[in-house]
Protein backbone atom coordinates (compact mmCIF):
# COMPACT_ATOMS: atom_id res chain seq x y z
CA UNK A 1 0.00 0.00 0.00
CA UNK A 2 1.42 3.68 -0.56
CA UNK A 3 0.17 6.40 1.58
CA UNK A 4 -1.88 8.93 0.25
CA UNK A 5 -2.89 12.85 1.29
CA UNK A 6 -5.80 10.66 2.57
CA UNK A 7 -5.58 7.12 3.50
CA UNK A 8 -3.96 4.25 1.70
CA UNK A 9 -3.96 3.62 -2.77
CA UNK A 10 -3.20 0.08 -3.56
CA UNK A 11 0.21 -0.13 -5.91
CA UNK A 12 -1.68 -0.95 -8.64
CA UNK A 13 -4.00 2.03 -8.45
CA UNK A 14 -1.24 4.56 -8.36
CA UNK A 15 0.44 2.87 -11.61
CA UNK A 16 -2.60 3.22 -13.51
CA UNK A 17 -3.87 6.42 -12.44
CA UNK A 18 -7.26 5.85 -12.34
CA UNK A 19 -9.77 6.61 -9.67
CA UNK A 20 -11.90 3.75 -8.61
CA UNK A 21 -15.79 4.44 -8.33
CA UNK A 22 -18.19 2.46 -6.39
CA UNK A 23 -21.64 2.66 -6.30
CA UNK A 24 -24.94 0.47 -5.31
CA UNK A 25 -23.86 -2.20 -2.84
CA UNK A 26 -20.11 -1.31 -2.97
CA UNK A 27 -21.27 2.51 -2.28
CA UNK A 28 -23.10 0.91 0.79
CA UNK A 29 -19.78 -0.72 1.88
CA UNK A 30 -17.79 2.40 1.65
CA UNK A 31 -19.70 4.37 3.46
CA UNK A 32 -19.53 1.48 6.21
CA UNK A 33 -15.86 2.45 5.84
CA UNK A 34 -16.29 5.71 6.67
CA UNK A 35 -15.28 7.37 10.27
CA UNK A 36 -19.12 7.01 10.58
CA UNK A 37 -18.08 7.74 15.52
CA UNK A 38 -16.59 10.21 14.69
CA UNK A 39 -19.10 12.20 11.84
CA UNK A 40 -21.95 11.27 14.56
CA UNK A 41 -19.97 12.41 18.07
CA UNK A 42 -19.24 15.99 15.84
CA UNK A 43 -22.93 16.27 14.20
CA UNK A 44 -23.87 15.46 18.08
CA UNK A 45 -21.94 18.63 19.72
CA UNK A 46 -23.09 20.54 16.86
CA UNK A 47 -26.50 19.79 17.13
CA UNK A 48 -26.43 20.66 21.12
CA UNK A 49 -24.64 23.85 20.86
CA UNK A 50 -27.31 25.23 18.63
CA UNK A 51 -30.14 24.23 21.15
CA UNK A 52 -28.15 25.61 23.93
CA UNK A 53 -27.15 28.62 22.44
CA UNK A 54 -28.84 32.25 22.97
CA UNK A 55 -30.45 34.18 25.61
CA UNK A 56 -28.93 37.41 26.52
CA UNK A 57 -25.31 36.25 25.30
CA UNK A 58 -26.78 35.43 21.44
CA UNK A 59 -24.57 32.74 19.75
CA UNK A 60 -21.67 33.48 21.40
CA UNK A 61 -22.39 31.21 24.21
CA UNK A 62 -24.37 29.35 26.64
CA UNK A 63 -27.72 30.39 27.48
CA UNK A 64 -27.36 30.64 31.32
CA UNK A 65 -30.07 28.31 32.93
CA UNK A 66 -27.81 25.35 30.59
CA UNK A 67 -24.70 26.28 32.28
CA UNK A 68 -26.34 25.71 35.28
CA UNK A 69 -28.43 22.57 35.36
CA UNK A 70 -25.93 20.28 32.34
CA UNK A 71 -22.77 21.19 33.15
CA UNK A 72 -19.91 19.03 35.16
CA UNK A 73 -19.84 21.42 38.77
CA UNK A 74 -19.25 19.23 41.75
CA UNK A 75 -21.29 20.94 43.85
CA UNK A 76 -24.80 20.37 42.41
CA UNK A 77 -23.46 16.58 41.85
CA UNK A 78 -23.15 16.91 45.68
CA UNK A 79 -26.18 18.57 46.65
CA UNK A 80 -28.49 16.54 43.77
CA UNK A 81 -26.50 13.56 42.91
CA UNK A 82 -26.82 14.78 39.16
CA UNK A 83 -24.23 12.05 37.95
CA UNK A 84 -25.32 12.70 34.27
CA UNK A 85 -22.98 16.02 34.18
CA UNK A 86 -19.98 14.11 34.06
CA UNK A 87 -21.29 13.07 30.46
CA UNK A 88 -23.20 16.15 29.63
CA UNK A 89 -20.62 18.86 30.34
CA UNK A 90 -18.63 16.95 27.45
CA UNK A 91 -21.43 17.99 25.40
CA UNK A 92 -21.30 21.69 25.77
CA UNK A 93 -19.27 24.41 23.76
CA UNK A 94 -19.40 27.94 24.66
CA UNK A 95 -19.04 29.90 21.73
CA UNK A 96 -18.28 29.11 18.18
CA UNK A 97 -14.48 29.69 19.02
CA UNK A 98 -14.30 26.53 21.24
CA UNK A 99 -16.75 24.29 19.15
CA UNK A 100 -15.31 24.96 15.96
CA UNK A 101 -11.86 24.08 17.41
CA UNK A 102 -12.63 21.02 19.62
CA UNK A 103 -14.61 19.43 16.75
CA UNK A 104 -11.28 20.64 14.17
CA UNK A 105 -8.90 18.57 16.30
CA UNK A 106 -12.10 15.49 17.12
CA UNK A 107 -12.11 14.92 13.17
CA UNK A 108 -8.33 15.04 12.57
CA UNK A 109 -7.36 12.48 15.25
CA UNK A 110 -10.70 10.84 15.32
CA UNK A 111 -11.14 9.66 11.69
CA UNK A 112 -7.56 8.20 11.96
CA UNK A 113 -7.93 6.39 15.53
CA UNK A 114 -11.73 4.92 14.75
CA UNK A 115 -10.11 3.43 11.28
CA UNK A 116 -7.32 1.90 13.31
CA UNK A 117 -9.22 0.51 16.62
CA UNK A 118 -12.92 0.34 14.77
CA UNK A 119 -15.63 2.26 15.75
CA UNK A 120 -17.03 0.32 18.71
CA UNK A 121 -13.66 0.57 20.30
CA UNK A 122 -13.23 4.17 19.00
CA UNK A 123 -16.53 4.72 20.70
CA UNK A 124 -15.22 3.14 24.13
CA UNK A 125 -11.80 5.23 23.71
CA UNK A 126 -13.82 8.44 23.43
CA UNK A 127 -16.08 8.00 26.19
CA UNK A 128 -14.04 6.92 29.08
CA UNK A 129 -11.54 9.69 28.07
CA UNK A 130 -14.60 11.91 28.16
CA UNK A 131 -15.07 10.95 31.84
CA UNK A 132 -11.60 10.58 33.09
CA UNK A 133 -11.68 14.05 32.14
CA UNK A 134 -14.34 15.20 33.93
CA UNK A 135 -13.24 13.09 37.17
CA UNK A 136 -9.73 15.47 36.89
CA UNK A 137 -11.75 18.46 36.32
CA UNK A 138 -13.71 17.66 39.69
CA UNK A 139 -10.38 16.56 41.17
CA UNK A 140 -8.37 19.78 40.59
CA UNK A 141 -11.33 22.17 40.66
CA UNK A 142 -14.92 20.88 42.07
CA UNK A 143 -16.47 24.69 42.52
CA UNK A 144 -16.06 25.62 38.87
CA UNK A 145 -18.55 24.70 36.05
CA UNK A 146 -16.86 23.09 33.30
CA UNK A 147 -17.89 22.32 29.41
CA UNK A 148 -16.10 21.21 26.20
CA UNK A 149 -14.95 18.53 24.81
CA UNK A 150 -11.59 18.61 24.94
CA UNK A 151 -11.03 16.27 27.98
CA UNK A 152 -12.25 13.78 25.38
CA UNK A 153 -10.09 14.96 22.74
CA UNK A 154 -6.84 15.05 24.54
CA UNK A 155 -8.03 11.32 25.44
CA UNK A 156 -7.90 10.95 21.52
CA UNK A 157 -4.12 12.58 21.41
CA UNK A 158 -2.78 10.60 24.39
CA UNK A 159 -4.08 7.19 22.31
CA UNK A 160 -2.94 8.29 19.45
CA UNK A 161 1.10 8.64 21.14
CA UNK A 162 0.61 4.77 22.22
CA UNK A 163 -0.01 4.42 18.56
CA UNK A 164 2.73 6.21 17.03
CA UNK A 165 4.94 4.74 19.77
CA UNK A 166 4.06 1.43 19.28
CA UNK A 167 4.67 1.87 15.35
CA UNK A 168 8.05 2.75 16.30
CA UNK A 169 7.78 6.65 15.83
CA UNK A 170 8.61 9.43 18.29
CA UNK A 171 6.15 12.24 18.61
CA UNK A 172 8.79 14.46 18.16
CA UNK A 173 9.63 12.64 15.01
CA UNK A 174 6.42 14.15 13.73
CA UNK A 175 3.96 17.41 14.42
CA UNK A 176 2.60 15.20 17.19
CA UNK A 177 4.88 16.71 19.68
CA UNK A 178 4.77 20.14 18.72
CA UNK A 179 1.04 19.76 18.78
CA UNK A 180 0.85 18.61 22.68
CA UNK A 181 3.58 21.30 23.56
CA UNK A 182 1.73 23.90 22.72
CA UNK A 183 -2.08 22.28 23.96
CA UNK A 184 -0.07 21.64 27.09
CA UNK A 185 1.12 25.37 27.25
CA UNK A 186 -2.27 27.07 26.65
CA UNK A 187 -3.61 24.44 29.08
CA UNK A 188 -1.26 25.71 31.84
CA UNK A 189 -1.49 29.38 30.48
CA UNK A 190 -4.72 30.25 30.05
CA UNK A 191 -6.84 30.38 33.24
CA UNK A 192 -10.35 29.85 31.63
CA UNK A 193 -9.13 26.34 30.59
CA UNK A 194 -9.89 23.47 32.88
CA UNK A 195 -6.43 21.66 33.54
CA UNK A 196 -7.53 19.27 35.49
CA UNK A 197 -9.96 18.14 32.61
CA UNK A 198 -7.41 18.24 29.85
CA UNK A 199 -4.66 16.58 31.80
CA UNK A 200 -7.43 13.96 33.03
CA UNK A 201 -8.69 13.31 29.10
CA UNK A 202 -5.03 12.88 28.64
CA UNK A 203 -4.11 10.57 30.53
CA UNK A 204 -7.19 8.24 30.28
CA UNK A 205 -6.40 7.94 26.21
CA UNK A 206 -2.59 6.98 27.41
CA UNK A 207 -4.21 4.37 29.68
CA UNK A 208 -6.67 3.26 27.07
CA UNK A 209 -3.92 3.34 24.57
CA UNK A 210 -2.19 0.57 26.36
CA UNK A 211 -4.62 -1.28 27.41
CA UNK A 212 -5.51 -1.84 23.48
CA UNK A 213 -1.92 -2.77 22.63
CA UNK A 214 -0.01 -3.69 25.26
CA UNK A 215 -2.61 -5.46 27.80
CA UNK A 216 -2.99 -8.27 24.99
CA UNK A 217 0.59 -8.74 24.78
CA UNK A 218 0.49 -9.64 28.22
CA UNK A 219 -2.42 -11.77 28.46
CA UNK A 220 -2.34 -13.14 24.98
CA UNK A 221 -5.85 -12.54 24.66
CA UNK A 222 -7.36 -9.46 22.93
CA UNK A 223 -10.85 -8.80 24.52
CA UNK A 224 -8.66 -8.18 27.99
CA UNK A 225 -8.08 -4.51 26.56
CA UNK A 226 -11.65 -4.09 26.00
CA UNK A 227 -12.65 -5.36 29.58
CA UNK A 228 -9.90 -2.99 30.66
CA UNK A 229 -11.53 0.01 29.03
CA UNK A 230 -14.69 -0.33 30.59
CA UNK A 231 -12.82 -0.88 34.16
CA UNK A 232 -11.37 2.24 33.51
CA UNK A 233 -13.99 4.29 32.35
CA UNK A 234 -16.39 2.98 35.27
CA UNK A 235 -13.61 3.91 37.47
CA UNK A 236 -13.16 7.36 35.70
CA UNK A 237 -16.94 7.95 36.17
CA UNK A 238 -16.69 6.62 40.42
CA UNK A 239 -14.07 8.97 40.84
CA UNK A 240 -15.57 11.87 39.54
CA UNK A 241 -18.43 11.00 42.19
CA UNK A 242 -16.22 10.92 44.22
CA UNK A 243 -14.03 14.10 43.82
CA UNK A 244 -17.63 15.90 43.35
CA UNK A 245 -18.96 14.67 46.48
CA UNK A 246 -15.76 14.03 48.49
CA UNK A 247 -12.85 16.93 47.94
CA UNK A 248 -13.23 19.90 50.37
CA UNK A 249 -11.03 22.44 48.25
CA UNK A 250 -9.41 22.54 44.51
CA UNK A 251 -6.35 21.98 43.53
CA UNK A 252 -4.97 24.99 41.55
Amino acid sequence: MNQASVGFHCPECVASGKQRVVSGPQAFTAWQSRPRVTIGLIALNVAIFLVSIGGDRGVGGLRPGVLIDWSTFGFFIDEADEWWRLITGGFLHDGLFHLGFNMAALWLIGRSLESVFGWWRFGLLYFTSLLAGSFGALLVDPDVPVVGASGAVYGLLGALIIAYRVRGIGIFDTNLGIVLVLNLVLTFGIDSISVGGHIGGLLGGLAVGWLYYESPKLTHNRWMGDVGVVLLGAASFAGGLWAATTWASPIF
